[in-house]
């Protein structure tokens, strides 16, 4: 879907990015810009209530959306109401459903929290921000917003307009001659490109010029490397600081039994993972160094921590170690013992895993590396690959999609999407599980409940003292990897590769499609 607020992955964001618009955008530093909006708001100008309670938005004058309807605070207002519907199930809940949006006037909105709210900066900012127009989604708003129209044909305010998607495969646009700012956007149509794998799109911005640009390149760095210095190099690799975690999730439920006609079900308990024993054996069996020694490279750092960028909420009392005889000795003291074929057991439970990700050599090559060493710890794992436009699938009938988590283990990236982790570190709330109820749109795909992360959470929203929010949010953290609910692998910075003549100032902390409207090519 091209709906931004059914986004399941960052392929739903960028492609929704080329036509919706939020009201501002994070550029390289971090720092707010303008979109829709004609401010940003502050203590100074008045935008921001020195209480954190509200935020005042004003709004640019004179846009219109594609099909020549004008942009409104009305449009502000519906979004807010839209997104915070649990009826919608939307995946950007948890930006709108605590928060009340008042119409100022026609080009001004009021965003009302319920609590003190110290960064105030998540609605309607960046990816997870985009506006989408009232006239078209409120007859589909609450139980059948999947029917809507629109989903699949965008009307936006963007620079570019809709021409064709093809789900899973393609999206075109054409250059939005009504667009608000003078003289942008710089090229006549865009041609946005799914499917295929990693190496074959950073070959064909690097190598042979088909494109011009290549987002997300989870490849070893080793190929980057040689297709960018290559004689014939067409283009350059592109990498920006961000705060993305490729990671192990560690199934907190029972996805081989169904209960309510639904598995992975919170109802229920893992059966191997509910033993805080294999859970730490497993943390102790990941080789990080190995993955990004042969692996990642410049594209991908070994760490401990689920939150490390910006520096101030990262924690330094985390570390990670690869030790299979200490991972034997753990499971050896906790009761399981090895059979005659070498893989332990305990009341009756064999020691076995489905351990899913997607398809791309990086992460088979980091399976491969994870059931070398759980086999020589007594532990059989069971790889499975999943295409990647069927596991980031946004269809709730797919049931290899990673939300649904059919498998005992699984890997990803979860990406940062601003300098701040209270969106991001929102996913292992108990009241965000993914669920058949919420159309397994829920943020925390791994089931896990803890009562204790659910009360700091809290606390860090309404913190307004900065040194005291990073605290809890350092403590969070060492919640996340102590038990571990996830295991992190790698820190991996935004990798691009961009023809050596396009020019576009990428975000590590927003879509890449950012700043699209100033994208131009050199001559």
């Amino acid at each position: 879907l091209l709906n931004p607020h059914f986004a399941v992955g960052t392929k739903d964001q960028e492609g929704s990015r080329i036509f919706y618009e939020p009201l501002a955008a994070w550029d390289l530093d971090g720092n707010l810009a303008p979109v829709l909006a004609a401010e940003i708001p502050d203590i100074e100008n008045g935008g921001v209530a020195p209480d954190g309670m509200s935020v005042t938005w004003k709004l640019k004058k004179d846009v219109q959306w594609h099909d020549g309807s004008p942009f409104t605070a009305d449009d502000v207002v519906f979004t807010g109401e839209y997104a915070g519907d649990p009826a919608t199930a939307s995946t950007t809940i948890g930006n709108y459903r605590d928060i009340k949006v008042e119409k100022v006037d026609p080009h001004a909105v009021r965003v009302h929290f319920a609590k003190p709210t110290p960064f105030w900066a998540s609605p309607f900012v960046g990816q997870f921000g985009m506006i989408i127009p009232k006239h078209l989604f409120e007859p589909y708003k609450g139980a059948n917003s999947r029917e809507a129209p629109a989903n699949l044909k965008p009307v936006g305010t963007g620079p570019y307009r809709f021409v064709d998607f093809k789900p899973g495969d393609l999206v075109k646009g054409e250059r939005n001659a009504s667009y608000y700012l003078p003289n942008r956007p710089y090229f006549d149509a865009i041609e946005m490109k799914g499917g295929g794998d990693a190496v074959s799109a950073a070959r064909a911005v690097l190598q042979t010029g088909e494109y011009d640009y290549a987002w997300n390149l989870q490849v070893e760095d080793e190929i980057l490397l040689r297709l960018e210095n290559g004689g014939n190099a067409r283009g350059r690799v592109e990498i920006v600081p961000g705060g993305n975690i490729e990671h192990i999730e560690l199934n907190s439920s029972d996805p081989w039994t169904e209960v309510d006609g639904e598995r992975s079900s919170a109802k229920t308990k893992h059966p191997l993972f509910s033993d805080p024993a294999v859970r730490h054996a497993l943390s102790l069996l990941i080789d990080r160094a190995s993955v990004e020694a042969h692996i990642y490279g410049r594209t991908g750092l070994a760490t401990g921590n689920f939150i490390n960028n910006p520096p101030r909420f990262a924690s330094k009392s985390t570390k990670w170690e690869f030790s299979i005889d200490k991972a034997n000795q753990v499971l050896e003291e906790a009761g399981w013992q090895r059979g005659p074929d070498g893989v332990r057991s305990k009341d009756g439970k064999r020691l076995k895993l489905v351990f899913q990700t997607s398809i791309n050599a990086p992460r088979q090559k980091t399976q491969a590396i994870v059931k070398q060493a759980c086999q020589k710890a007594g532990i059989e794992v069971e790889l499975k690959s999943v295409t990647a436009s069927v596991y980031f699938s946004s269809d709730v009938a797919n049931p290899d999609t990673y939300s649904k988590f059919y498998a005992d283990m699984q890997m990803f990236t979860t990406t940062m999407s601003e300098p701040d982790p209270g969106f991001f570190m929102r996913q292992f709330l108990s009241s965000e599980i993914a669920s058949k109820d919420n159309k397994w749109q829920g943020r925390n795909i791994t089931r896990w409940h803890n009562e204790d992360y659910d009360n700091v959470f809290h606390s860090a929203e309404s913190e307004l003292d900065p040194v005291k929010r990073a605290a809890l949010f350092i403590a969070m953290n060492d919640m996340v990897v102590g038990g571990p609910a996830v295991i992190p692998v790698v820190y991996r910075p935004g990798v691009s590769a961009m023809s050596r003549q396009l020019r576009a100032t990428l975000s590590g902390w927003d879509n890449v499609l950012w700043d699209l409207k100033n994208w131009y090519r050199e001559t």
